[in-house]
């Protein structure tokens, strides 16, 4: 979705669910080695958040998706020094939507012609895991989260599915809707 002319502010977040069709599901887990925003403005990438091996997050209601409200619980999470890289154990709570985001300050969009903005992440998912990249829009960096409209979800990834590698999930908004 277009980013809204007077929002000047974006951070990345994802979402991780336990797949409870898959045997096994209890195990789940996501680990999360790098998050990065940049954005293209005058035909050129800037990077705005580029995080090593730590995300923020919280635990929200699942059904019905997201409660309808920011009511949340603390996301527990561990830190595997040997991968650099925070682990989730999704299936642990698998009545809960597993929702982080960058723990850097919220990114104030650089000024000029923005044609849009790239989240990437370089996450390793386990058999009974699915994860799901994206990012918002804000009016600005420090404006808090509120029913008024703060922010504006410029879109959302496909699923990402089980690896045994490490692979780079990745959602963008430039050149329009991306299916």
């Amino acid at each position: 979705m277009p980013r809204p002319a007077d929002f000047n502010s974006a951070r990345l977040w994802g979402i991780a669910i336990a797949d409870t069709r898959v045997p096994g599901h209890e195990a789940a887990q996501v680990e999360i080695a790098w998050t990065q925003l940049s954005c293209r403005v005058n035909g050129k990438n800037l990077v705005l958040n580029d995080d090593l091996g730590r995300v923020a997050g919280g635990l929200y209601v699942r059904h019905p998706w997201f409660g309808g409200h920011d009511y949340h619980e603390p996301m527990p999470s561990t830190y595997d020094e040997a991968e650099h890289a925070t682990v989730i154990r999704v299936g642990g709570r698998t009545d809960r939507i597993w929702h982080f985001w960058s723990p850097s300050p919220r990114a104030a969009l650089p000024p000029g012609t923005l044609e849009g903005c790239t989240v990437k992440a370089r996450v390793k998912i386990s058999p009974g895991a699915l994860l799901q990249i994206g990012f918002d829009y804000w009016r600005n960096s420090t404006v808090g989260y509120g029913s008024s409209g703060n922010n504006h979800e410029a879109g959302v990834s496909n699923w990402y599915f089980p690896s045994s590698k490490w692979q780079e999930a990745t959602f963008t908004d430039i050149g329009g809707p991306q299916f």
